[in-house]
C-alpha cells in the first residue's frame, strides 16, 4: 500500500456530517423561509415509504458490514471489500439510504427544502467521500474493487 489513501480515505467523516448539516439547514430553512410541499396525504404517504426505504437500506448495508467484520465508518481504512446485499446494486447503499431518508423525510414533513438540500448532499458526498473512497479501494483491493466497481453502479444507475 502507498500514500495515504491506502491507510484511510478521509480525515473526517464526511458523509454523516453532511447529512447532519442538511438536515438541521433544512429545517432552519423551513422555520425562516418556508419552501412548502403539496400537502396531501398521497405525498405525505410517500414521504413515510421513501424514508423507510432509506432506513431500511440503511440497515441492510450496516447489518451487511458487520456481519463481514468490516470497518463502517467513513474515515476509516477498509478492512474487506464488500459485494453482497445491498452492495450487489450500489456501491454506496448509505449514501443512498441517507439521500433517501433526508428525502422521505421533506416529503412527508412537507418541508421542500430537505429535497434539494439532500441532492446537494448526495453531490458532496460524492466529491468528499465517494471519489476518495473509491482511490483507497482500488489501492487496497486492486483487481477484486476494479471488477466490482466495474459492475455495480456507484449510487444505482449508471
Amino acid at each position: 500500500m502507498t500514500g495515504s489513501e491506502g491507510a484511510r480515505p478521509n480525515r473526517l467523516p464526511w458523509p454523516p456530517m453532511l447529512l447532519a448539516i442538511a438536515a438541521v439547514i433544512a429545517i432552519g430553512l423551513g422555520v425562516v423561509l418556508p419552501l412548502p410541499l403539496p400537502r396531501s396525504d398521497i405525498v405525505m404517504w410517500i414521504g413515510y415509504v421513501v424514508a423507510a426505504l432509506g432506513f431500511a437500506i440503511d440497515g441492510w448495508a450496516i447489518l451487511t458490514m458487520r456481519a463481514a467484520r468490516t470497518n463502517i465508518l467513513p474515515h476509516r481504512a477498509a478492512d474487506r471489500l464488500v459485494t453482497w446485499g445491498p452492495f450487489r446494486f450500489s456501491r454506496n447503499p448509505i449514501y443512498l439510504a441517507n439521500t433517501l431518508l433526508l428525502i422521505g423525510i421533506g416529503l412527508a414533513a412537507g418541508n421542500g427544502w430537505f429535497v434539494p438540500l439532500a441532492l446537494l448532499m448526495a453531490v458532496l458526498v460524492d466529491r468528499l467521500a465517494i471519489r476518495r473512497e473509491e482511490r483507497h479501494l482500488a489501492i487496497r483491493f486492486g483487481n477484486a474493487w476494479i471488477d466490482y466497481a466495474a459492475a455495480t453502479p456507484r449510487w444505482l444507475i449508471r
